[in-house]
């Protein structure tokens, strides 16, 4: 295992305002709080120093806490919009801790809480494969995607399909898919990047990503009911357990 030797930040970004589900991140999921599965991963890391919930509600902050997350600051409403990006986010926890708390981490990892099979070694992978590539600015979580952008398609303003990806190749969309490039799709599972990549670029990845690729099957993302309904069936009918994912969920 590599020798840690840098302060590992997790956050936690979990606003109130979800749409599609109301309250999601704190209605019960197989008996716990959703949000409660990315603080107990966090928690049961052995690379994470730190567990902070980036939150702009009350409620979600109660939860939090009673999970053994911290909730040092709330986040302000202009950072916890429907189309805020995760950047301004990440910018204001660190700046706030860094002005009020004189904590300056090296590294922060990403757990979304719509994310709650995450598996313990994900993460503990992630923070590993940084440490070892410092040259690097970021580790995205990636799996082959069912489907290959090479024959995705927009359609244009005259109504006619363009596909989306330029080529090299000629009709790629015509092309088996066993002739076409490999490529991958970020999970969001866990993305780990050193703070100077978000300070200093203004990027939550840079330029220079390396990728922990995981097994497809593993990735489920709770956006829509329905994908709702699927998790808890997975967890319900012992498909996925927690002993699987490589931590428990307990109150603190």
């Amino acid at each position: 295992m590599t020798n840690i030797k840098k302060e590992v930040l997790a956050i936690i970004p979990a606003r109130g305002g979800s749409k599609g589900i109301p309250r999601k991140n704190v209605i019960d999921f197989a008996g716990y709080p959703l949000i409660s599965y990315s603080i107990a991963a966090g928690l049961a890391s052995e690379h994470i120093n730190r567990v902070i919930v980036s939150t702009d509600n009350e409620e979600i902050a109660e939860v939090s806490r009673r999970y053994g997350a911290e909730t040092p600051f709330m986040r302000p409403s202009i950072h916890a919009q429907d189309l805020t990006p995760d950047l301004p986010v990440f910018s204001h926890a660190l700046e706030w801790l860094a002005e009020n708390e004189d904590y300056h981490p090296d590294i922060v990892v990403q757990l979304r809480p719509t994310s709650p099979f995450r598996r313990l070694w994900h993460i503990e992978k992630a923070v590993e494969k940084l440490i070892e590539e410092p040259e690097a600015d970021a580790v995205r979580t990636v799996i082959e995607p069912f489907q290959n952008p090479y024959k995705m398609w927009q359609i244009g303003k005259n109504g006619f399909l363009q596909p989306i990806v330029e080529s090299l190749y000629k009709e790629p969309y015509n092309m088996p898919r066993q002739a076409l490039p490999d490529v991958f799709w970020q999970t969001g599972y866990v993305d780990v990047v050193w703070v100077k990549t978000i300070l200093e670029k203004k990027s939550m990845t840079g330029d220079r990503i390396l990728p922990l690729q995981i097994d497809s099957e593993d990735w489920v993302d709770i956006d829509s009911l329905d994908d709702w309904r699927r998790a808890e069936r997975l967890i319900s009918s012992g498909e996925i357990s927690l002993n699987d994912l490589g931590f428990q969920i307990s109150e603190v």
